[in-house]
C-alpha cells in the first residue's frame, strides 16, 4: 500500500465548515490510526487535474499509492479493507457493515439532502415543497429510530457504517431535526464524542481557517 493523501478544498465558506465530506475520511483515518497527509485544491478554480480525480468537481478524494478514489462512501469502504477497526474481517460482519453503508448513503442521506437544501435556502415551512420533503425525511427517521433504539452501533461494533450514518444524521440535528427522535440524537452524541471525530473536526476547521 502507498502513502495515503486526502485531498480537500483549500477553503470553504463558513456555513458548510464542519460538514464538508472530507471529515468522514479524516474520521475514519483517525479511528484506524492510519498515517496520512492532507492536500488541497482551490475552491474557486477547479481545473482539469481536479476533474481527473473527481469528475463532478467535488471533494474529497483519496490517493493510496497509484490508486485514486472519489466519493466518501467508496473511500471509507477502501479504508475498511485496510483496517479491521473500520470493518470486520469475517463475512457476516462485513455484510452487515456494507448494507448499513448503503442505507446511510441511499435511504437516509437521499432523504436528508433535499430537506437540508430547503433549510439552507430559508424555504418557509408552510409550503408544499417543505411538507413533501419533510414527510419523506420523517419516514426515514422513524425507521432509523426503531433500529437505533435497540443497539449502540449499526453493526456489531463501531464501523465505517457509523461514520457515514452519524455524519448524515448530525446535519439533521444541526437544525433540530432530531428533536422527536431521541435514539437518533443519542447515537449522534455517542459517535461525535469519540476522540477520532473530535480531532477530525478540529483539523478540518483549522485547515479551512488557515485560508481566511
Amino acid at each position: 500500500m502507498g502513502e495515503l493523501i486526502l485531498t480537500t478544498f483549500d477553503w470553504v465558506p463558513m456555513l458548510p465548515r464542519g460538514f464538508v465530506r472530507d471529515l468522514r475520511v479524516r474520521w475514519a483515518l483517525e479511528e484506524a490510526g492510519l498515517p496520512y497527509r492532507v492536500a488541497s485544491v482551490p475552491f474557486r478554480d477547479r481545473n482539469a487535474d481536479h476533474f481527473a480525480h473527481q469528475p463532478f468537481g467535488q471533494v474529497p478524494w483519496l490517493t493510496d499509492g497509484d490508486i485514486s478514489i472519489f466519493e466518501s462512501g467508496a473511500i471509507l469502504m477502501h479504508l475498511g479493507e485496510r483496517s479491521s477497526v473500520l470493518m470486520p474481517t469475517e463475512p457476516r460482519g462485513r455484510t452487515e457493515v456494507m448494507e448499513w453503508v448503503f442505507a446511510a448513503l441511499n435511504s437516509v442521506e437521499m432523504a436528508v439532502m433535499p430537506w437540508a437544501l430547503l433549510v439552507f435556502s430559508g424555504e418557509p415551512r408552510d409550503t408544499s415543497a417543505w411538507t413533501r420533503f419533510s414527510d419523506v425525511l420523517d419516514l426515514r427517521l422513524k425507521r432509523t429510530e426503531q433500529v437505533l433504539a435497540g443497539r449502540e452501533w449499526l453493526a456489531r461494533s463501531f464501523s465505517v457504517a457509523d461514520i457515514l450514518m452519524a455524519d448524515v444524521l448530525r446535519l439533521v440535528d444541526r437544525f433540530e431535526g432530531l428533536a422527536n427522535y431521541p435514539a437518533c440524537r443519542a447515537y449522534v452524541a455517542r459517535a461525535t464524542a469519540r476522540p477520532a471525530f473530535v480531532k477530525a473536526l478540529a483539523d478540518q476547521m483549522a485547515h479551512f481557517a488557515k485560508a481566511d
